[in-house]
């Protein structure tokens, strides 16, 4: 299913994706995931008023934060506290953010892509659902259901990531997606510097997950429950928005089931 033209070596960059979910719904569409059933939808605040609004059953949550002094600050005393220097390998580990765990049930790929956080984020949201939902709403035909299988969670991030770059339908997919009409803003030139990052927070055997293609691997936040995930989430990401309470460029998208 992948490309088999060898991309270079060359770092590749590609135009980054707003969250908006309108958009994001018709690029999963595109890969493939059946969004009938669920769909990505705005989760307005981390307050229990907008929490309601979403309707029960978030199987992911995929949020975007600016990428400010102090924020890259702590995520290089958290890589330093939960990894050390040993950045590709597995470890279990207990820091003040969270916990790092290895667990052969997270599927985790790193990002080597320029400005692919948005597709990387959604690729952590949908590998990770629950597997009776991945049956339903994930055709193994479809480039996701392919990719998926191509890389299960076993295999390396890295192994993951290098799949990634070499394949070309993906890379059409989401320059495709930057360029829609429903973008709220123009997705400017290749070489703009990009201030904000997409992360996932998924729930898999019960567990929080981070899942961020810049850390070397998954973060555990704890215990949770298909009952407590958007609310444990919620509080994920307000710790983030702690670091930096001056700051409004933080966005909150759920996969919630669709409002019949």
């Amino acid at each position: 299913m992948t490309s088999t033209n060898a991309k270079t070596s060359k770092r590749q960059k590609w135009f980054p994706l707003e969250s908006n979910p309108s958009l994001l719904n018709t690029y999963i569409s595109k890969l493939g995931f059946d969004t009938s059933m669920y769909q990505f939808t705005d989760v307005f605040s981390t307050e229990e008023w907008a929490l309601a609004m979403i309707p029960p059953g978030t199987v992911a949550v995929v949020f975007l934060y600016p990428l400010t002094k102090v924020q890259e600050d702590f995520r290089l005393k958290e890589q330093a506290s939960a990894f050390g220097n040993d950045h590709d390998k597995d470890h279990d580990h207990e820091h003040e953010h969270g916990t790092t765990k290895s667990s052969p049930d997270v599927w985790f790929t790193k990002q080597r892509i320029g400005n692919a956080c948005g597709t990387i984020g959604i690729l952590h949201a949908l590998a990770n659902i629950p597997e009776p939902l991945k049956v339903v709403t994930i055709p193994p035909t479809s480039w996701l259901g392919k990719f998926f299988d191509d890389c299960p969670a076993a295999l390396s991030p890295i192994a993951k990531a290098e799949r990634l770059e070499q394949d070309e339908e993906i890379e059409s997919k989401h320059d495709e997606a930057t360029s829609d009409s429903r973008n709220q803003t123009s997705r400017g030139a290749l070489e703009d510097k990009v201030e904000t990052h997409f992360v996932a927070l998924t729930n898999v055997g019960g567990e929080l997950f981070e899942l961020d293609g810049r850390k070397a691997g998954p973060i555990s936040h704890g215990r949770t429950s298909q009952e407590s995930f958007l609310k444990d989430s919620a509080n994920v990401v307000q710790k983030f928005m702690d670091r930096d309470p001056g700051e409004m460029r933080f966005t909150i998208l759920a996969l919630a089931p669709v409002s019949i």
